[in-house]
């Protein structure tokens, strides 16, 4: 598990601060790929919203069954890949970008994250 920062409040309640990533704080393995995912998930369910489409509808744009858009509206995308879900946001009409960047040297490793513009 990564490790918990703990506060103390006025109250006496202690509370552990997260780092940001569910998914890393419960220790998954591949943590920033699933926070990835699951924030193109979020875009995805968004932009169906957004454009007041129903699940029915949202499955015939996006080439899925009405039950797997209900899943993916309930955040279960497990055995979806980064590039299924993008090719999903392209089907929506969405360019997507993939920018690659130095990792800084205060990291041993580089890692992924997702922005929408």
């Amino acid at each position: 598990m990564a490790k918990v920062r703990k506060i103390k409040l006025a109250s006496g309640l202690e509370i552990e601060v997260g780092s940001g990533n569910v998914y890393k704080d419960l220790g998954f393995k591949n943590a920033e790929a699933m926070l990835a995912r699951a924030r193109i998930v979020a875009e995805i369910v968004r932009i169906i919203r957004a454009r007041r489409l129903t699940q029915t509808a949202a499955a015939k744009v996006l080439g899925l069954s009405q039950p797997k858009v209900s899943a993916l509206f309930n955040g279960q995308f497990q055995g979806y890949s980064q590039e299924r879900l993008i090719g999903l946001l392209n089907r929506l009409g969405c360019d997507v970008k993939i920018v690659v960047t130095p990792k800084p040297r205060s990291r041993s490793v580089g890692r992924v994250s997702v922005a929408f513009a």
